[in-house]
């Protein structure tokens, strides 16, 4: 054979044998590659079903952790009721209940009863300088900026008489039994233990023109204010025309509190027409 030939075959023979062991070598990479990958495979799928167990468990805890939440809202409702409640209670129990009471030729109000707390108005106020009056404590700031906002209006409007005891009452219907004679005194005062005046949230109001005599006070402007401005500030007038308990009595207002005033005045409704049942719903609120 001619030595020609021997080269190539050698050539071919090393690159066979090259090849060999480059295709085994490459096998072994592939398996090794492809059993790292199914390694990896199982190792992600491990993990993956862990992520998964994960999220559930977490999304289990976040179901739990809202009902516990919406659980303690609802606690905190009822305690936030129960406080209130409480407190509601509370505020009732410091409020002197009579207060809303019709105690005109309705209910006897006990010769014993003081109000909780009585405090003497302002002399500046007052259409006789030289004798106090008193009112209740907690009607006093609202008379005051009731007079103050008729001042600012240049209405001039004087406080007569306030807070009468049970005893001064008797003493005053008995000097107008005199005066006037017994069925004329029953038609403008009241007996003790009946006037509003003992609650120590009702009073009268004149002016230099109605004086002591109260004459013609509904002709006045400071009635006329009153009748628009009143509700305000929590006064309402207690005998007015048509009223089946005194006689119209124009001159005499009394302190129900600036909601219930507000819904009498808004309703065109008379205080002593009202059922007591619904008129009891606004003592709670009567000085708020």
């Amino acid at each position: 054979m001619d030595k020609r030939f021997y080269i190539p075959i050698a050539a071919i023979v090393i690159l066979v044998v090259y090849g060999g062991y480059r295709y085994t070598s490459l096998v072994k990479v592939k398996n090794a590659t492809q059993l790292e990958l199914a390694s990896t495979t199982v190792a992600l799928e491990g993990k993956t079903k862990t992520l998964v167990e994960a999220q559930n468990n977490n999304l289990d805890l976040l179901a739990k952790l809202e009902g516990e939440l919406s659980r303690n809202n609802a606690f905190e409702q009822q305690l936030n009721s129960i406080s209130s409640t409480v407190g509601l209670l509370d505020k009732l129990s410091k409020t002197d209940k009579e207060l809303l009471q019709k105690y005109s030729k309705v209910y006897f109000l006990n010769e014993n009863f003081v109000p909780s707390a009585l405090s003497d108005i302002d002399a500046s106020n007052l259409f006789r300088k030289d004798k106090p009056e008193k009112i209740h404590t907690s009607v006093l700031p609202y008379l005051n900026r009731l007079l103050a906002a008729a001042s600012q209006e240049s209405i001039p409007i004087s406080v007569l008489s306030a807070y009468r005891s049970f005893g001064t009452q008797t003493t005053l219907k008995a000097a107008y039994k005199v005066t006037y004679g017994a069925g004329t005194a029953n038609k403008f005062s009241a007996d003790q233990g009946y006037s509003e005046h003992q609650l120590g949230s009702a009073l009268d109001f004149t002016t230099p023109t109605a004086g002591v005599t109260l004459t013609n006070f509904d002709k006045t402007s400071a009635y006329d204010w009153l009748t628009k401005n009143a509700y305000k500030y929590g006064f309402i007038l207690s005998y007015p025309k048509g009223n089946t308990f005194y006689q119209y009595e124009p001159w005499h207002w009394r302190f129900v509190g600036v909601e219930l005033a507000t819904k009498l005045h808004a309703d065109n409704l008379s205080f002593y027409n009202m059922d007591q049942r619904e008129i009891n719903k606004y003592l709670v609120k009567i000085f708020d």
